[in-house]
């Protein structure tokens, strides 16, 4: 039960610095998106692979 419990807090330590991983991530894509001007479906599949790589 204790061991449940720690994995529980390690868990909801990790998850925010996580977060602000991925946001900044997508900042970063959102920025150079829209630096090549896309739009619609470019813009989707470039969104995509900026995020997944």
């Amino acid at each position: 039960m204790i061991a449940l419990i720690c994995l529980g807090l390690l868990f909801a330590a990790s998850a925010p610095a996580f977060a602000g991983a991925q946001q900044e991530k997508m900042k970063m894509c959102n920025r150079d998106a829209k630096k090549k001007a896309l739009k619609g479906d470019e813009r989707k599949k470039f969104m995509s692979g900026c995020l997944k790589g």
